[in-house]
């Protein structure tokens, strides 16, 4: 009975939606695309956006928050209305749980669409640090307890001597950004498996395990400044022996500003990102609620101009965004005409 009655809540919100051409719980009317989510997919959507607005000056501007992924994913998934987002930008995937929240609360129709990749990329100030990073040196130098042991590092040095003698200041995300996901699974999770220690701590204690690869330190030497990844670039740049965490895009468009370190000794470039051979290459997403589709004006419109958008050579690279792969670009272009409905299987 109980979830017949929030099913035909669900159903009369969103035929409300559609009926009042996005009228919202207040009284108001919302005749444009809202969009929340990354801070690192913001500058593409934002273009998308201008774009988008210059083609199609009888619809309503997109309005674009930088809530960072993971508040981004929970705004979208509160429910179906007006008062909610419409697409959420991700620099990660969509959790399997996070999907499972959006069904419970009547969100029950998300299409996938991967937009291009990215990379979490190292950097310091033109003029400042220059190091060759490894998994194991990164996560030496931020983790709370690496290993397990107690943190004490104070300088590169004693995490490496070929490292220069300067203290350790890590400018990054928040823990609800995409980009401090993408750090955890792509660095820091890689420097702390490849100590050999951990497979029994693992074995021991899979929870206690997962803390101790993944918890970054919190007295002063990694530094979280929120979803402005240009806030880290005027931090490192005002500092020559800092160094910054962000997306590839914000060093493409700060290289007179910053240089990018080395990861494995692979650069983080355009070429090395596309090809995977730089460790930090990740794709990059937005997720669209199917349920405000005909109900919000301007969201088809607004996805076939991501589409127009992100192939090689186009608007979007010109300002960082590294293109899919042919063959998920084929994928991702499916998506956005078909819109297929995602489900919690597709992510397990």
């Amino acid at each position: 009975m109980k979830n017949s009655l929030r099913f035909s809540a669900v159903a009369i919100a969103a035929l409300s939606l559609a009926a009042c051409g996005g009228s919202d719980s207040a009284g108001g009317q919302r005749d444009a695309v809202r969009i929340v989510g990354s801070s690192t997919v913001y500058p593409f959507a934002k273009l998308v956006a201008e774009n988008f607005a210059r083609s199609n000056p009888e619809l309503g501007s997109p309005v674009i928050e930088s809530t960072g992924t993971g508040a981004g994913i929970a705004l979208f998934c509160a429910g179906v209305g007006a008062d909610t987002p419409d697409i959420v930008n991700a620099s990660r995937r969509m959790k399997a749980s996070e999907l499972e929240t959006c069904n419970a609360n009547g969100v029950n129709s998300v299409t996938e669409i991967q937009v291009g990749l990215d990379g979490i990329a190292f950097a310091a100030a033109n003029g400042g640090l220059e190091m060759n990073l490894t998994p194991e040196i990164v996560y030496r130098a931020i983790a709370a307890s690496p290993y397990g042991e107690e943190q004490t590092a104070k300088n590169w040095s004693e995490i490496d001597p070929s490292l220069p003698n300067k203290p350790i200041l890590v400018y990054g995300p928040p823990a609800t950004s995409g980009t401090r996901d993408a750090l955890v699974e792509l660095v820091l999770k890689a420097g702390c498996e490849a100590n050999e220690a951990m497979a029994a701590i693992e074995a021991e204690d899979e929870d206690r395990a997962e803390q101790i690869c993944t918890e970054v330190r919190t007295d002063g030497a990694f530094v979280e400044q929120g979803e402005q990844d240009n806030l880290i670039v005027q931090k490192i740049e005002g500092n020559p022996d800092a160094v910054g965490v962000f997306g590839f895009s914000y060093l493409e468009e700060n290289i007179d500003r910053v240089h990018g370190l080395t990861m494995n000794g692979v650069e983080p470039t355009y070429e090395n990102i596309s090809s995977f051979e730089y460790l930090g290459a990740r794709p990059l997403f937005i997720y669209v609620k199917g349920q405000h589709l005909d109900a919000i004006q301007g969201m088809r419109a607004f996805i076939d101009e991501w589409v127009a958008s992100w192939g090689a050579g186009g608007p979007l690279a010109a300002i960082g965004l590294v293109p899919n792969p042919s063959d998920v670009m084929a994928t991702s272009t499916a998506a956005a005409a078909d819109l297929p409905s995602l489900a919690v299987t597709d992510l397990k």
